[in-house]
């Protein structure tokens, strides 16, 4: 009868369900302040349409670039139109400082220069959320563009316990420190032709390469060094290795040409942008397909 299968599948949400116990209804669009190491703290919360405070709900933390802000993070990427379509909560914050950055390592500004905790903020945004919202721990993912993309990286080597993959755009990974607790699933994507984070690195910070912060990933994650095509369309291509420790996986999804932009995204400018990849679509598929894994 189907009455086994109903009580199994309850049983085994009921640890996390307990979590949402109590919690009610939110509106789908708010702008929380948090205080954090003497500052507040802005970011925007986007709760999908068919959001259940009773059902644990998969989050995308979204970083925008140095100089940017959170509401330009949405129009480029879209991400408040994918959480509604695929029932997931968009979550964009702002930086700090007069052009609002994080500290990455590498980059950027005066976040990076004063050594900034923006992984502590990051933490104690991820309780709030727990807190406020019935969000499923398991299901914690993280973004990014350019600054943003680095501090995805940054949070993959630091708070490997609470991200369950991360799919940086346009960011390198930018610490020389980085011992996550678990390999951690990482896509990453960058265009050929890009001036202000170049994919061969270098540049006005001496960043790592493209090539180069995946074949980090993925000796972390003990994959092997050789690379499958797992995607190919027009001028973008994805190259997946095999062979990753406890079921993760290291992507790079590299866009012949394109620009410091987001693949599929709205307008930004600085060089051409791909419509042969849809960079939100593409992570979003990953995310689905990475939750942490469960507790022994």
């Amino acid at each position: 009868d189907d009455d086994g299968e109903v009580d199994a599948a309850t049983a085994a949400d009921a640890p996390t369900a307990a979590t949402c116990e109590g919690k009610s209804a939110q509106p789908l669009d708010a702008v929380w302040t948090l205080d954090h190491a003497g500052m507040a703290r802005t970011i925007r919360v986007h709760v999908p349409a068919s959001y259940d405070p009773t059902r644990p709900t998969p989050v995308v933390l979204d970083f925008h670039g140095y100089t940017m802000s959170a509401q330009a993070q949405e129009d480029m990427t879209r991400l408040p139109a994918k959480s509604d379509a695929e029932g997931f909560i968009s979550v964009t914050p702002d930086g700090t400082g007069s052009l609002r950055g994080w500290n990455a390592g590498d980059c950027c500004g005066t976040p990076a220069q004063t050594g900034l905790d923006d992984v502590g903020f990051v933490a104690l945004l991820l309780d709030q959320l727990e807190t406020r919202l019935c969000v499923d721990p398991r299901r914690v993912y993280s973004t990014g563009f350019s600054n943003g993309g680095f501090l995805s990286h940054r949070l993959a080597c630091e708070l490997s316990d609470r991200i369950a993959a991360i799919a940086p755009v346009a960011g390198m990974m930018g610490i020389d420190d980085c011992n996550p607790t678990r390999p951690v699933p990482v896509m990453h994507f960058h265009g050929t032709s890009d001036t202000i984070v170049p994919y061969d690195g270098g540049g006005t910070s001496g960043f790592r390469s493209a090539v180069d912060t995946d074949a980090g990933w993925a000796m972390r994650n003990g994959c092997d060094a050789a690379t499958t095509e797992s995607f190919a369309n027009g001028d973008s291509r994805c190259m997946t290795h095999a062979g990753c420790d406890g079921g993760s996986e290291v992507t790079l999804c590299t866009v012949t040409g394109g620009g410091h932009t987001w693949p599929g995204g709205g307008y930004f400018p600085s060089g051409h942008i791909t419509m042969d990849l849809s960079a939100t679509d593409a992570m979003w598929t990953f995310f689905v397909a990475h939750p942490l894994p469960a507790s022994p």
